[in-house]
């Protein structure tokens, strides 16, 4: 029978991806409807027209209906109950059976409170658990869909009684529900202050939501003690002999089963621990390697978790004389001086022994095993105790340069080893350079020897150490060089001294040196001074030689007006002699002979009128040659600069009778007129175009200046007659006062083309030759020419009659006629 209801109740159905089948239709229901029934679900897709017999299986409640192509439902689904239905809609189709699948899916609603599974709950907690490590843990269910925020669960505790000595002792995980002791819980925790804790706790759903469904339970923490604590400390002897490995401790966790872990600065697998918590050594210790070890015993969970802190045990090692004295370093070096008296120390060695400094097998004796090379008197002492290593002898004067001794360390057991001191015996300068003689010399130096020359070698002995300071000699002229003349070059190897020439001699200056040489150490003298044998005299005479004239310039500029009067002395050339020889002085190159110079004075003069604009500069060389030696000369160069008069006017330059302007005018047309002045910038620099001053040719021209030397003419009115004008003006320097040049320029003017170009011939200037005429004069000329020509070559021919050979006629003058 059909069932009816309003379409208002239908609920449209939700797709759903959990449980329900692919190939069928699927459509989501919420659980508790809480509306009318039939309660109509969807509509079936696809039915076709005219089907009949429509029905539903799978559903043994007796919940789902069909009718007039749509599925319903009669009652309120619970998804706790079911949560999918599996519905089979059969119906004939065109007189054929057919079905469809509908999966329902029930979706979740938050319906149900979480609960605790046990409504009282117990733990234990250790004394010395770290915080953050849980001791117990509480659960709780919610029958909503676990996939979904309804039973998505959250923990945590609402109180503590007794609130001592914290209100907040421990912590509860949120989601994991897991309970341990939070920071204050972990260091105050005391079973004698408080052995039992009463904790109110609390769980949640929908993630702990304010709206979230929740339960409450209790929980009980009993408090108990610990074995948990560090051993006492152990103390071990280097080297047992064994066997390993050997318990040396052992440490105990009373609670949960844990694991024991060591950690520390040892070597691996040095020490071990059991499951126990026994603690053994599993090798021979050496004190000298480490006298003590500081081990961390780590106690965790299975999981590897720390559940306390760790136990420290420590272990001392104690020591056995089993090791010699060493030196750090296996030789030493030292460097006394000669003079060294008794008793100054030298060098102290100190030797280290590896065992314990507590005890006496670190007490060293030190003792002089050897020396090289041997000395028949006794040089040096080692302390016994403290290795202080001193001089022995009243100075080491005599003594060889150096020692090799050879030092024992040696402890109470006899355990020894030795190093080497090398003892260098230092040169003191108690030993002053002397000269062999007290004057070296004269020594003759021509006055035109080159710098750089040796006069001669001298050396002073010096009895300290060869190579050192002591032995090494510093030289200085410490008079008759006031000039700086001469100066020292020294040879380090052999302590000889060069006396070098630095400067140019003159004879005609001086004529002797006396050198006064002083001889001294760089090390100061230890004892006794300098005396006159460390100083010594070298004389050196100059030998006259004749000079050649010198000049004090190499090269002389010279300023000449162009246009000046020929004979004039423009400069004077003058040379000087060391020797007071006579000069004669001449040119070279000078080949056009504009200049003279007078051989006895350097007079410079001019011979003819100089032109700038024919040469603005003129090189030569003038000659001064010494007059008792003529190959003796010094030459200067001498620049004449012609400077500039304003003695040229400027010129127009170009040919403009090919040049026409456009009438009526045309914008920006002109004709450009160039000029040129042959003087320099100073007086043709800029060049002035000026219109005579004639009212009608200033009306109908205009000068426009492009740069110095260039204008543009252009017309000045809108149009002019075709014809050619004379264009009057005058071109003008920039002298003062300036030279100018008058122009009576013709320009013809004429009507142009689209394309700028005349369309008609110009008026000719009155008196000026016409094209036509021009040419008729040129052929006119041109056949005069040619009938004199062929006059010529006819009166030639029969006044040379033809050779008789061609020997004859090449000999034979070509005669023109007179």
């Amino acid at each position: 029978m059909p069932l009816r209801g309003s379409f208002s109740t239908w609920i449209i159905a939700l797709t759903m991806v959990g449980t329900c089948r692919a190939e069928a239709l699927k459509i989501g229901v919420p659980e508790n409807y809480d509306g009318i029934f039939p309660w109509y679900l969807t509509k079936l897709p696809n039915m076709p027209a005219g089907y009949r017999n429509l029905s539903v299986t799978g559903d043994d409640g007796g919940i789902f209906g069909v009718d007039s192509g749509f599925l319903y439902a009669l009652k309120p689904l619970d998804r706790e109950k079911q949560p999918t239905y599996s519905l089979q809609v059969s119906f004939t189709g065109a007189g054929v059976p057919q079905s469809l699948t509908v999966e329902v899916c029930v979706s979740d609603k938050n319906d149900n409170v979480p609960e605790f599974i046990e409504e009282s709950m117990r733990g234990v907690v250790q004394l010395g658990l770290l915080k953050g490590i849980p001791f117990m843990k509480v659960e709780a269910r919610d029958r909503d869909d676990p996939n979904t925020a309804h039973a998505e669960l959250r923990y945590g505790q609402i109180d503590q009684t007794p609130r001592i000595p914290s209100s907040q002792m421990f912590y509860i995980d949120p989601r994991t529900g897991e309970v341990s002791l939070t920071e204050e819980g972990a260091s105050t925790l005391d079973p004698e202050m408080c052995g039992r804790y009463r904790l109110t706790i609390i769980v949640k759903d929908m993630a702990g939501k304010p709206t979230a469904f929740y339960s409450t339970g209790t929980m009980t923490v009993e408090v108990t003690g610990n074995t948990w604590a560090s051993p006492d400390p152990v103390r071990l002897q280097e080297n047992l002999p064994g066997p390993y490995p050997i318990a040396i401790s052992q440490v105990k966790w009373s609670g949960s089963p844990v694991e024991y872990n060591l950690e520390g600065e040892f070597p691996e697998m040095l020490f071990t621990v059991s499951r126990e918590g026994v603690i053994y050594l599993n090798a021979p210790l050496d004190r000298e390697t480490q006298d003590q070890f500081q081990i961390n015993i780590v106690v965790e969970r299975p999981d590897g978790k720390e559940i306390a802190k760790p136990a420290e045990l420590r272990v001392m090692v104690g020591d056995a004389n089993d090791n010699r004295p060493t030196f750090p370093q296996m030789q030493y070096h030292a460097v006394i001086n000669e003079l060294a008296g008794k008793g100054t120390e030298i060098l102290t060695v100190q030797a280290a022994d590896n065992d314990d400094p507590k005890t006496d097998n670190v007490r060293i004796f030190y003792r002089l095993a050897g020396l090289s090379p041997d000395s028949p008197r006794a040089l040096f002492r080692v302390d016994r105790d403290s290795g202080v290593i001193s001089v022995q002898a009243d100075n080491m004067v005599g003594a060889a340069r150096q020692y090799i001794m050879t030092i024992a360390a040696e402890d109470a057991k006899g355990l020894n080893s030795s190093c080497t001191v090398v003892v260098d015996i230092l040169d003191q300068n108690n030993n002053p350079p002397v000269f062999s003689q007290s004057e070296y010399g004269p020594f003759h130096l021509p006055e035109d020897a080159q710098v750089g020359t040796t006069v001669t070698s001298v050396c002073a002995w010096d009895g300290d150490e060869r190579g050192r300071d002591s032995w090494l000699v510093d030289y200085r002229l410490e008079s008759g060089n006031e000039e700086d003349i001469f100066t020292l070059e020294a040879e380090r190897q052999t302590n000889e001294v060069a006396v070098i020439l630095q400067k140019v001699l003159d004879y005609e200056h001086m004529r002797e040196y006396a050198l006064v040489l002083s001889a001294r150490n760089p090390e100061a003298l230890v004892h006794g001074e300098y005396g006159p044998a460390s100083t010594a005299t070298v004389s050196i005479v100059i030998d006259d030689i004749n000079e050649g004239p010198s000049l004090p310039e190499s090269h002389y500029e010279v300023a000449v007006r162009e246009g000046e009067e020929p004979g004039r002395v423009i400069a004077t050339i003058r040379a000087s002699d060391p020797d007071s020889n006579p000069i004669r002085y001449s040119l070279r190159g000078d080949t056009k002979k504009h200049f003279t110079i007078d051989k006895d004075s350097g007079e410079l003069r001019t011979v003819q009128s100089l032109d700038r604009e024919e040469n603005s500069t003129y090189t030569m060389e003038v000659m001064a040659v010494d007059g008792k030696n003529s190959s003796l000369s010094v030459t200067a160069v001498v620049t004449v600069h012609i400077l500039d008069v304003n003695d040229n006017s400027p010129v127009l330059v170009g040919d403009y009778s090919w040049k026409y302007l456009c009438t009526p005018r045309w914008e920006d047309q002109a004709v450009v007129l160039a000029s040129r002045d042959s003087d320099g910038p100073q007086h043709g620099g800029r060049l002035n175009f000026s219109l005579r001053s004639d009212a009608t040719v200033r009306r109908n021209w205009k000068l426009t200046p492009i740069n110095d030397t260039h204008t543009n003419l252009s017309l000045n009115t809108p149009s002019l007659p075709p014809e050619v004008y004379m264009i009057p003006f005058t071109i003008s320097d920039s002298s003062s006062p300036p030279r100018s040049t008058f122009i009576n320029l013709p320009v013809t003017v004429c009507p142009c083309n689209v394309r700028g170009n005349c369309r008609m011939a110009a008026k000719q200037l009155q008196g000026m030759p016409t094209v036509e005429s021009t040419l008729g004069i040129l052929l006119g000329t041109l056949g005069v020419i040619a009938i004199i020509l062929t006059v010529v070559f006819v009166r030639l021919s029969y006044q040379n009659p033809r050779p008789k050979s061609k020997t004859s006629q090449e000999r034979l003058p070509l005669k023109a006629p007179v």
